[in-house]
């Protein structure tokens, strides 16, 4: 399956390929991890124990994005902002106590939407 384009039968029909890749999960979830990542920017800048080593680790695993390890936590966890929490501090265990630090999940669904948007 692939992440880079939503699909559906009205997106197949009448979408550009421009627009499925702007509502693909692909898409939505690097951008909750462009997020996540201002986030923790801004609390280091407020004096939060956030270290550069920690941003750049973020930085450096923004689009590669393990779907089916997010799909395994979300079963377990019932969460899907959880489950890429978790699937992402897999990936980047250093910067693992910082990821969504402070966040509620809104701030990553809502603002991601009003971004493609």
């Amino acid at each position: 399956m692939s992440h880079d384009i939503y699909e559906n039968p009205l997106i197949t029909r009448y979408a550009s390929r421009e627009m499925a890749g702007i509502w693909s999960a692909q898409s939505k979830h690097s951008t909750w991890r462009r997020l996540w990542i201002a986030l923790a920017e801004a609390e280091q800048q407020l004096g939060l124990q956030i270290s550069d080593l920690q941003l750049e680790e973020m930085k450096a695993n923004i689009d590669n994005i393990d779907f089916a390890e997010a799909a395994r936590y979300e079963k377990e966890l019932r969460h899907d902002v959880m489950a890429h929490v978790h699937a992402w501090g897999d990936q980047v265990p250093n910067a693992r106590p910082i990821i969504h630090l402070g966040a509620t999940s809104c701030y990553v669904t809502d603002n991601s939407e009003l971004i493609q948007l």
